[in-house]
């Protein structure tokens, strides 16, 4: 009796070959066509859950197909492991960041080698290594000395218990998660990297092969507005100011009857009366409370307080009383906007709560704009109670208005932007400190190259409070200005963690070079990406930081090419077997290494694989790992049990084994090369299936069943590597399986012999034929024409047209 598939046996050995041997190293002087393959390296937070063996046994195996393929394959890996997690443990359990971070990254590596992923080990980057982030401070230097890189106000989630910055995710119900004390917004100043000068070519997405959702996420996050600036002067302290306000409907500025303005506008504090203050003062304090989240709300009741302060319409010469409101932000655009009640459902609920006026400027056929109105409406035939553009045509106003305020000196035609520049500094430890020095007689001077990289000190003290220890460390602090050798300091902010993994997969192309971040050779050699994989919850941050990062790189003359990575993919999210998010506090996690332990790693990749579609997730079935084990075990016994062999090569039998094998070929391939996983497998289990017929049915040619067991285990090498390579030695073939060609099918035989056909009558299904494979539109109107189904609904009708989709649908229009 032949020996049982041992996945315990098996996988370990092949792991320990592979690794020995160095299978999966890219040599930079192969002759092969190069395939860069990435799939988004983690945060090494502990252990590798469910999520992250979905996402890259799928990677893994698409990676391992393009090798198969004759591509010279680089599948890097490599670990992001700055950030939040490990500093909040530092200040819960006193452990050591550094030393946090590198025991799950150790977890992380054998777990990763426990799955059989055929990462190029040797091409390794850890963010946090000094060796990696010299150069993302070398990238700062130079963002900075073009232009790109600035330090500005910015509004941040201040604790006043903590004395410190919060990120987002420490602000639980608007208060500290650590001492529960009600979390602030404060301007403080920051660091900032120039996106919105790349924001228009942000919107193109020419070359690359994304998801719509990702194109249509980054274009709705970019937020590209045409319109104009228009300026109303303010009296403030005995002198006029302009106080400007971006508008797309400068056509509309005879109905603006309040200006609102952000509560933290340098404007409120000089224009609020006496009268005032004390509601404006209790207003911007609880604005303050609120996250930018909050205040943009569409759920949220709109609210504000008047300052007793005027504008000038600068077009009529009309008095504009100034609010602020919480649903204005200081970051975006100028802070400031002028409301039109009329036609702003928006501005009009707001008028109507605080009984301000609403004027129409449009005349409208389903509105009576003499009377009091119930709603606004945006559109409208002419302009009306607008002085000398009465008359104008909708069509025409805004080109008009926009026209006289330039002419006039009162305003200008501009494009604006959702999208904010990036915000970069971060209040932490954890993370590559910013290369600046501030410098009481030259300002702010960057850390000269070569003395990078600044070092984190090691063996910090955290206080209960949070505060960065980097502030509270002078020896680390106080240093020479690099101008004249006077006293200086250290900028004490360190880098967001999304500006390491911006150019990470530049590196992964030379990761150990001391002198610079890659060569241009091995950068023109690898690059760009040619497959990404990774969620689609990096749509707005990572994949949009990365393109700004590497057209600025290109700019630099660094880089070819317009775009990061010219192929992306995201896997769906998988939920727990009851069909909710995964999570401790619901018991229905799923622990990789105990389902490895059970059934075999190669069982676990394949199971998180036939969930569904790989690009939608789904709830993890435990119950399916049952079919899995099943089809591996069959596979197995294809080639350690007995077959009965004759020379029949032209036998039906031989015919049929070959035609499904091919069909099989061309249908795995297709899938494959689409991240199809789930229906991949479901052919592979069927031609397994036929193949056992097959044996047991009698005696098997052996040249058709050769052919057929080959291209089963090389089509099954991707996805289950471990019991693949058992298998493709056992049958006698010559290491590896894994850089054995991929199978090729002949067309003739892969062909379907039959296929089916919808046959519609005006547009709805009325039957389906099953018609001969070669068919012509002339047969598929025959048989049509006489199948019972469809003549019941041909009586009394004319037949007008046939509409045909070769080998598809007929559609027979009548009347």
């Amino acid at each position: 009796m032949a020996d049982r598939y041992d996945p315990h046996a098996i996988e370990p050995k092949w792991q320990a070959r592979w690794e020995a041997d160095k299978l999966y190293r890219a040599p930079d002087d192969d002759p092969r066509p190069k395939w860069y393959e990435l799939a988004m390296f983690p945060y090494p937070s502990g252990d590798l859950h469910t999520g992250h063996w979905y996402h890259y046994s799928g990677a893994d195996a698409h990676a391992r197909y393009m090798r198969m393929q004759g591509y010279n394959v680089l599948y890097p890996m490599g670990f992001d492991a700055f950030g939040l997690p490990a500093e909040n443990a530092a200040i819960k359990h006193g452990a050591d960041p550094a030393a946090w971070t590198k025991t799950n990254i150790e977890n992380f590596r054998r777990q990763f080698k426990m799955m059989g992923s055929s990462f190029d080990w040797d091409r390794e980057v850890v963010t946090s290594d000094p060796d990696y982030y010299k150069w993302t401070q070398w990238w700062f230097l130079q963002l900075y000395n073009r232009g790109l890189a600035y330090r500005a106000a910015a509004a941040a989630n201040w604790c006043p218990g903590c004395q410190t910055v919060l990120a987002n995710e420490q602000v639980v119900g608007g208060r500290c998660e650590r001492s529960d004390d009600v979390v602030e917004r404060r301007f403080l100043t920051q660091w900032f990297f120039r996106l919105t000068a790349y924001a228009d070519e942000l919107l193109e997405f020419k070359g690359i092969e994304w998801p719509e959702r990702i194109r249509a996420m980054q274009t709705n996050w970019i937020g590209r507005s045409e319109g104009a600036l228009l300026r109303f002067p303010v009296e403030v302290d005995g002198a006029v100011e302009q106080l400007a306000v971006f508008t797309t409907r400068p056509d509309t500025v005879y109905g603006a009857t309040f200006m609102v303005i952000a509560p933290e506008h340098a404007l409120v504090d000089r224009i609020t009366t006496p009268g005032q203050r004390d509601a404006v003062d209790a207003y911007r304090e609880a604005a303050s409370r609120q996250t930018e989240i909050e205040r943009m709300s569409t759920e949220k009741e709109k609210t504000g307080v008047f300052t007793g302060g005027y504008a000038t319409n600068p077009f009529n010469g009309a008095r504009v009383p100034i609010w602020i409101a919480d649903y204005v932000l200081v970051t975006y655009g100028t802070g400031a906007i002028m409301a039109v009640p009329a036609h702003d459902q928006r501005d009009f609920e707001f008028a109507t709560k605080y009984a301000l006026d609403a004027i129409p400027v449009f005349t409208h056929p389903d509105v009576d704009i003499t009377r009091p109105l119930a709603a606004a409406f945006s559109d409208g035939l002419a302009m009306v109670n607008s002085g000398p553009f009465d008359g104008t045509p909708a069509a025409e106003a805004k080109a008009r208005v926009t026209a006289h305020a330039e002419a006039n000196g009162i305003g200008e035609g501009t494009v604006n932007y959702r999208v904010r520049d990036w915000l970069i500094s971060r209040q932490r430890y954890w993370g590559a400190p910013i290369p600046m020095i501030h410098c009481p007689e030259h300002a702010i001077v960057p850390v000269p190259e070569s003395d990078l990289p600044v070092r984190l000190p090691e063996n910090v003290t955290f206080e209960p409070t949070g505060q960065s220890p980097l502030t509270l460390i002078d020896e680390w602090v106080n240093v020479p200005c690099p101008i004249d050798g006077g006293p200086a300091r250290r900028e004490t902010d360190t880098l967001d963690t999304f500006m390491c993994s911006s150019w990470y997969q530049m590196r992964y192309v030379d990761p150990h070079n001391p002198e610079r971040p890659f060569s241009q050779a091995l950068a023109h050699k690898w690059l760009p990406v040619d497959q990404y994989s990774g969620g689609a919850d990096h749509a707005v941050m990572h994949l949009l930081y990365t393109r700004f990062f590497w057209k600025a790189a290109r700019d630099m003359g660094l880089v070819e090419g317009d775009e990061p990575m010219l192929r992306l993919f995201n896997q769906g999210t998988l939920l727990g077997p009851d069909g909710q998010k995964m999570s401790k506090s619901r018991g229905n996690v799923v622990a990789p290494d105990g389902e490895v332990a059970k059934h075999g790693a190669d069982a676990f990749r394949c199971q998180l694989m036939f969930v569904g579609p790989w690009d939608q997730g789904g709830p993890y079935n435990p119950t399916g790992m049952a079919g899995i084990v099943r089809w591996l075990h069959r596979a197995w016994s294809l080639v350690t049990d007995h077959v009965s062999f004759v020379t029949a090569p032209d036998s039906e039998g031989a015919r049929d084994l070959r035609r499904a094998t091919h069909k099989t070929i061309r249908e795995v391939s297709e899938d494959a090369e689409q991240f199809r996983f789930n229906t991949l497998i479901s052919r592979l289990m069927e031609h397994s299936s036929l193949m056992q017929r097959a044996r047991d049915a009698g005696a098997v040619d052996r040249g058709a069943w050769k052919e057929a067991l080959d291209a089963t285990i090389l089509m099954m090498a991707p996805l289950a590597p471990h019991i693949a390579e058992e298998l493709w030695a056992r049958a006698g073939n010559r290491y590896s399986v894994h850089v054995a060609p991929w199978p090729s099918f002949d067309p003739a035989l892969a062909r379907d012999e039959q296929v089916e056909v919808v046959l519609q009558v005006n547009g709805k299904v009325r039957d389906r034929l099953l018609l001969p494979a070669e068919a012509t539109e002339a047969d598929a109107r025959e048989a049509a024409l006489a199948s019972p189904r469809v003549q019941e609904w041909l009586q009394g009708k004319e037949i007008r047209r046939f509409i045909y989709v070769p080998g598809k649908l007929l559609n027979l229009v009548v009347s």
